[in-house]
């Protein structure tokens, strides 16, 4: 019978290979946008990570931390977009 102990000891796994992937399509990555897309999928990787984490370890203190981590990313998002865009953040 699976735990979920298993499950989610499983999860990291997959979650280390993946930001491992992202890592390396942030490093090679051929242009700016799929730089961005790889620093971008890593960061959200990086906050369930931390979410899979705090459920493993019973810490309800990490999964705040990785909404306010996914928040960020997101308005950080926004920035890039409006300055490749070559607009003000205001407008």
């Amino acid at each position: 019978m699976v735990t979920p102990e298993t499950l989610v000891a499983a999860s990291v796994i997959v979650y280390i290979v993946a930001l491992t992937l992202y890592t390396v399509r942030v490093v090679k990555g051929p242009t700016i946008p799929d730089r961005i897309l790889a620093v971008d999928a890593l960061t959200y990787d990086l906050a369930a990570l931390i979410a899979v984490i705090g459920l493993l370890l019973r810490s309800p203190l990490l999964v705040p931390s990785a909404i306010v981590l996914s928040l960020w990313v997101y308005a950080l998002d926004l920035y890039v977009a409006k300055y490749l865009e070559g607009r003000e953040l205001g407008d």
